[in-house]
């Protein structure tokens, strides 16, 4: 009797786009720790202005922008779970039978509303006598807060060019859906930082 042949083990390997992504992400994540080092830092040596400028932030429509871009990061991850399953596109009106498309262009909506209000809110501010070259708080607020804004634009294009490309493609495959996750990874980051930008210049002012 002849033995059976031997069938080597099926290894399986991260993605190397993913990887790539999250290697990059961390040093985002450093970059964003500098910016926040320098917040603090201008703080501690300029509370009086710091206490006078808070005072105009709109904090009620901060909380409400702050919402909608923490809504834009389930609807990217319901995004995920259709590229997941290879469906790229809606079979039918209802949300539950929802592609990938349309998912990340709800999400698009959502972060261009965000974008847009911190664009209404740097107006109310610049009126109010609040600008980046008027103080260290100007100069920390309008930093940290654009940094972020540059960051979430360009998450902006990204799904715009996740979505071309699903048009584009003869075939909805693991490429394409490799490329909807790692887009999510840099949301789902974006939408982090922001939490933590929110606490910090809302809430603990």
């Amino acid at each position: 009797m002849s033995a059976a042949p031997l069938t080597s083990p099926h290894i399986n390997r991260p993605s190397a786009t993913s990887v790539g992504t999250i290697v990059w992400l961390g040093s985002e994540v450093m970059f964003f720790a500098a910016l926040f080092a320098m917040y603090f830092s201008l703080r501690a040596n300029s509370p009086a202005i710091w206490a006078i400028d808070t005072a105009k932030l709109n904090i009620p429509m901060a909380l409400t922008n702050t919402l909608v871009l923490v809504a834009s990061s389930f609807t990217a991850q319901f995004g995920v779970f259709a590229a997941e399953r290879m469906q790229p596109r809606a079979t039918g009106w209802s949300p539950v039978k929802w592609g990938m498309v349309e998912w990340f262009f709800l999400s698009y909506v959502m972060g261009a509303i965000f974008v847009s209000g911190q664009v209404w809110e740097y107006a109310n501010l610049v009126s109010d006598g609040v600008m980046l070259s008027s103080n260290a708080y100007g100069s920390a607020f309008y930093i940290t807060t654009g940094f972020h804004a540059l960051h979430v634009t360009g998450g902006l294009i990204a799904f715009l060019l996740v979505i071309g490309r699903t048009f584009a493609a003869k075939k909805f495959g693991h490429k394409e859906a490799t490329t909807a996750i790692v887009v999510s990874y840099y949301w789902h980051f974006v939408d982090v930082v922001w939490i933590g930008l929110f606490l910090i210049i809302y809430v603990l002012k």
